[in-house]
């Protein structure tokens, strides 16, 4: 397989459905039952803030009571015992990748234990309820929380960070992403043109099959942790 310096790994909806974590979006353009436009776009947070407040409070107790499974622990280890920088890029507001240990995980669409105040910036992490009567502790004004989760319409997080870490990879690896969504769709086109390995981890080819090496059909719980023992295998055979 190689020796690999600098991996990275981005992960979707598909790699949480495994903790029973509804994806994103289904295909009848709903989320938690809710229409996305109403719960996921800064207009109806401006529209509606208690009823955005409402949803993402109740969404937060399901997304923090889900444990990682297979897949997640499967970076873990290889973090630990694979001799690379390994970041994740993650599209997920969970804090699944944490839970299991993982390290340098970047979510770029925000995370669902944080509110950011709308007056000065400040990120405010918390597990409990935020609404239009909380206070920033930072500046003191309330009414101002939004949810830290990146809208609709919204500009990604870490981008930058991002556009280091996939010029740099040498191994880039897909695991549970749809390849529609953009700009995150981009990110394999970016990784290969720098000269990267490219792996999908699926339940099936994606649309955007064109840029990877290699696919890897079934769930991740099975299939990443399956990938990982083989490079470990490798590293430690060579040595």
């Amino acid at each position: 397989m190689g020796k690999f310096k600098n991996i990275v790994i981005l992960t979707g909806a598909g790699i949480s459905a495994e903790s029973g974590l509804a994806t994103f979006r289904a295909a009848n353009g709903l989320w938690n039952n809710h229409k996305v436009e109403d719960v996921a776009t800064i207009e109806a947070f401006q529209r509606n803030p208690a009823y955005v407040h409402e949803f993402y409070n109740d969404l937060k107790k399901e997304v923090l009571a889900a444990k990682p499974n297979a897949a997640h622990q499967a970076i873990t280890r290889l973090q630990k015992e694979y001799p690379a920088e390994v970041s994740v890029i993650t599209q997920n507001v969970d804090l699944l990748h944490e839970k299991a240990g993982n390290q340098n995980v970047y979510h770029i669409h925000g995370q669902i234990n944080q509110a950011v105040c709308l007056n000065c910036g400040q990120i405010l992490e918390t597990s409990g309820d935020v609404d239009t009567e909380t206070v920033c502790p930072h500046c003191g004004i309330g009414g101002m929380m939004k949810p830290n989760i990146v809208f609709f319409g919204e500009n990604l997080l870490y981008m930058d960070k991002v556009d280091e870490l996939l010029r740099r990879c040498d191994l880039f690896l897909s695991v549970g992403t749809s390849g529609v969504v953009f700009p995150a769709a981009a990110f394999v086109q970016t990784a290969k043109y720098y000269g990267a390995a490219t792996y999908e981890f699926n339940l099936e080819a994606t649309s955007n099959n064109f840029y990877f090496d290699q696919h890897i059909m079934g769930p991740a719980g099975t299939t990443l942790p399956a990938f990982v023992d083989e490079m470990i295998k490798d590293i430690k055979n060579a040595d």
